[in-house]
């Protein structure tokens, strides 16, 4: 086979570079060359992204870009490319932007008519769902669920209707309440857990999100970088829901709609009958039906 050589000449603009998300090999032939010829690199953390080039013997000016220091710091950056210099944007892991900051620099480089490309590569969320053994013609991607358990099982019961797989990414000493909070919110619904991805102890774990509820209650959280991946609502329904269940969800339901609202609502997304959930939800609210 021909060696693959990237010749094409690099000139100024912001260029929106993937790096691994864990194994050094993913680096593109194409994301190399970019990152061994701009003037200088954007990064979250100069001290991962510098581990990162040293195994590549690239040597460039690192620039932290952050959540913390963005507004200070994007003016510079765009003055840099308007005097011809190449800027290339990376995260510590995975495609710039997703779940990490930089749209602004991307979109005040595009309003200040700068040149503007993306070199694609590794994305954690990408990798799970193609791993995870879900349907993927439509999904969501929905970045980190809140910490605290009431915001969390909010945040599920948001996107309870939704068919459509759900994507997040979560802390793994998180993970054992946030299956909890997943499972009250959603029911036994199809998910996979999606750990290490493309590292030495990758690890997918599937089953019903009552299942894995109970695995990581056992087991206590994993290490590592964890990707969620849940089956959306159509699957929820095609599956027998319990009483148990439809309780636990139509308590959270409850919480933020009418008796009538949150009855109708429930009863769509599990198949259970409307009047027997709404005698259900008189008896939970203690309202009467009179």
């Amino acid at each position: 086979m021909a060696e693959i050589r990237c010749t094409q000449k690099i000139g100024p603009g912001l260029y929106v570079v993937a790096t691994p998300i864990g194994n050094l090999a993913d680096l593109s032939t194409r994301a190399r060359h970019v990152l061994e010829n701009v003037d200088l690199i954007a990064c979250e953390d100069t001290r991962v992204s510098g581990m990162l080039l040293t195994s590549y013997l690239i040597k460039k000016p690192l620039v932290p870009y952050h959540d913390h220091n963005a507004a200070r710091e994007r003016p510079k950056l765009l003055a840099a490319i308007a005097e011809g210099k190449a800027v290339a944007l990376i995260s510590d892991a995975g495609t710039p932007l997703i779940s990490d900051p930089g749209y602004k620099l991307v979109a005040e480089a595009q309003d200040a008519g700068h040149y503007v490309t993306a070199i694609p590569g590794a994305c954690a969320a990408i990798t799970a769902l193609s791993m995870a053994g879900l349907p993927t013609d439509r999904f969501i991607f929905l970045g980190f669920p809140p910490v605290k358990t009431k915001a969390r099982q909010d945040w599920f019961t948001a996107e309870a209707g939704l068919e459509a797989s759900l994507v997040f990414y979560e802390s793994a000493k998180r993970l054992p309440d946030c299956m909890q909070d997943a499972f009250t919110a959603l029911g036994p619904r199809p998910a996979a857990v999606c750990r290490e991805l493309t590292k030495k102890f990758e690890e997918v774990r599937r089953g019903t999100l009552e299942e894995l509820a109970a695995h990581y209650a056992e087991a206590g959280a994993p290490k590592g970088e964890v990707v969620v991946v849940i089956g959306g609502a159509e699957h929820y329904k095609s599956s027998e829901t319990t009483e148990l269940e439809t309780t636990q969800i139509l308590k959270v339901a409850l919480e933020h709609m009418s008796v009538k609202t949150a009855a109708a609502f429930v009863a769509e997304l599990t198949g259970a009958r409307k009047k027997d959930v709404y005698n259900q939800a008189l008896e939970l609210s203690g309202a009467s039906g009179a």
